[in-house]
């Protein structure tokens, strides 16, 4: 449910705030005095396209920002947790900026999020009715979604589609193991010449590192014998080396600790010293009698370095990535090798993931077949509240022609399968609709006019509104079209529909205003040479002269506000 909406630089909004209510949240005013960019602000906020466009003119950036409440929607939490939002289970917030130069930034609870993530949301928290959403239902393809959606069909759904990507996935692989001979073999001679020359060249992993260490040491022997030798002098062998002098200052202070006790510390600390250099010592002579100077070796290992460097170029970047490449090779190699056999096992494939769609579109069609009366009456009791009591609707199933790929799997394998093969099922959906009796049905785009199917989206959107999780559903100018008795009917069916869902809606029609909640008032005026567009919540008073506006246009009469108050009173006692 959205609690409050923040809205900055927005078209001809320079710093808006809103806070909605639960139930029936209206929105009217004059015609151009902003009411949409509202709807806009809030469809750009859960994911919509920006463009610099939209930024009022002279700033730098828009913002949106929205807080909702979200406890006990658990489908909206699971794309949380999903995707790493912190949250409480109690509130969401969502900004969103547009700056007129660079990337947009967008936040969930304060984090980074994408607008990958605000779309997969916005289903969860936000069902939104443009203008010309209603032109949407001339889609045959929304309306198996409508259908799917009231039937809870989501998972069965998800069901036919992983076993059809599947199906798909083995038919386009065993299309290219049936290439002909020729490039078989072409492929197999470059395969066995990659696997040849990485098997020959014995890669060990690790190998390249430790050869860049020992190419390091054989290039700069000189010098590190060199170092050793006179290190060693400096240390053990002059006679003037650190040991020797330090034996001398040991005498010494071992006869200053038997004096002063203060000494023996340091004493110890001396002899620690002369281990150190001894060990130092040592380690210097025996490393310099290990020092080689080999210019064989040292081209050996460079030659080494520089093969294995262009095998890690060739074939992925490194020597454990090469040899993962040869481990591709030879599992490809030995399927071409045996391509007959392997062709087999993808047609086996084939004919079990061909049964395995069969089943599950099966399982969905029995569902849609199942529910489709009970989903027809559902529509036809919600008429009688919008007006349309005399319509009539049907839902039309069609098998339809079989998809190409269902030609494909027909040209591979000869299996029969009774329906066409489409990602979402077996079936094409197609609602058919008559508005006066006596008249056939037909498809909506034949025979519904723009207020029949305003009213139409609004029963078939409100029945297939997920009941168990109320959300925020979003009416732009749904009345576009109607008037009178029939915009007061859909007035009357939000006003139901609020008492489950929260509901915002723009509209012209007093009809339906009368139904709020609460009435908020969008005006546009000047300010600073400026034009502004501002919305404030009306009261009693304010609704009673917003309804007389409405009524009247923009001479309000007592006759008007007499009208506008007795509409108030007949809502409130509904």
């Amino acid at each position: 449910m959205l609690r409050f909406l923040n809205i900055s630089n927005l078209a001809l909004i320079d710093r808006l705030q809103i806070e909605f209510k639960s139930g029936l949240n209206v929105l009217s005013g004059e015609t151009g005095s902003g009411k949409s960019i509202i709807i806009d602000a809030l469809t750009l906020l859960l994911g919509g396209r920006a463009s610099q466009e939209i930024i009022r003119s002279g700033e730098e950036r828009a913002f949106v920002e929205g807080v909702f409440e979200i406890e006990g929607n658990a489908p909206l939490i699971e794309v949380l947790e999903e995707a790493g939002i912190d949250n409480n289970g109690q509130e969401l917030l969502i900004k969103r900026e547009v700056p007129v130069s660079g990337r947009g930034r967008l936040f969930v609870n304060n984090q980074g999020a994408t607008l990958a993530l605000l779309r997969t949301m916005q289903p969860h928290l936000v069902d939104l009715h443009g203008q010309g959403d209603q032109q949407s239902l001339l889609s045959v393809d929304v309306h198996l979604h409508l259908l799917d959606a009231y039937l809870g069909a989501a998972r069965n759904r998800q069901a036919v589609a992983a076993a059809y990507d599947r199906l798909l996935r083995v038919c386009r692989e065993l299309e290219a193991s049936r290439q002909n001979e020729s490039e078989r073999l072409q492929t197999l001679d470059m395969i066995a010449f990659q696997v040849t020359e990485l098997e020959q060249a014995g890669i060990v992993p690790g190998e390249d590192q430790e050869l860049e260490t020992e190419r390091r040491l054989l290039a700069n022997a000189e010098k590190l014998a060199t170092l050793c030798g006179e290190a060693y002098s400096q240390v053990y062998d002059d006679e003037k080396s650190l040991l020797a002098r330090l034996g001398a200052v040991q005498r010494r202070v071992r006869d200053l600790a038997d004096l002063d006790s203060r000494f023996r510390e340091y004493a110890e600390q001396l002899e620690s010293v002369k281990h150190t250099l001894d060990d130092l010592a040592f380690f210097l002579g025996d490393y310099a009698g290990q020092v080689q100077s080999s210019p064989e070796r040292l081209q050996f290992v460079e030659d080494r370095v520089e093969e294995l460097g262009r095998l890690k170029r060739k074939y992925g970047g490194s020597l454990e990535a090469a040899l993962g490449t040869l481990a591709e090779l030879r599992a490809r190699r030995e399927a071409l090798d045996n391509n007959e056999a392997h062709i087999k096992r993808l047609e086996d494939d084939l004919k079990a993931a061909l049964g395995e769609y069969g089943t599950e579109a099966e399982k969905l069609s029995r569902q849609r077949q199942g529910a489709l009366s009970r989903f027809e009456g559902q529509i036809k009791k919600e008429f009688a509240d919008v007006s349309l009591g005399a319509a009539r609707f049907k839902v039309h199933l069609d098998a339809g022609q079989r998809s190409s790929l269902h030609e494909k799997v027909q040209g591979l394998v000869n299996a029969e399968f009774g329906g066409a093969l489409r990602r979402t099922g077996n079936e094409a959906v197609e609602f058919r609709f008559s508005a006066n009796p006596g008249e056939d049905l037909r498809p909506l785009s034949e025979v519904a006019s723009g207020g029949e199917l305003s009213r139409l989206m609004l029963v078939l959107k409100t029945i297939t509104a997920p009941a168990l999780i109320p959300k925020t559903l979003v009416f732009d100018e749904i009345d576009a079209g109607i008037g009178g008795k029939v915009a007061d009917a859909v007035g009357a069916r939000l006003k139901r529909l609020a008492e489950t869902n929260q509901v915002l809606c723009v509209t012209h029609q007093v009809q339906l205003a009368r139904h709020a909640d609460a009435h908020f008032l969008v005006t546009k005026g000047e300010h600073g040479g400026r034009t502004l567009t501002s919305v404030a919540e009306l009261d009693k008073q304010g609704r009673i002269e917003e309804l007389a506006r409405m009524i009247g246009g923009s001479e309000i009469t007592p006759l008007a506000r007499k009208h506008a108050q007795e509409l108030l009173k007949t809502s409130a006692g509904r």
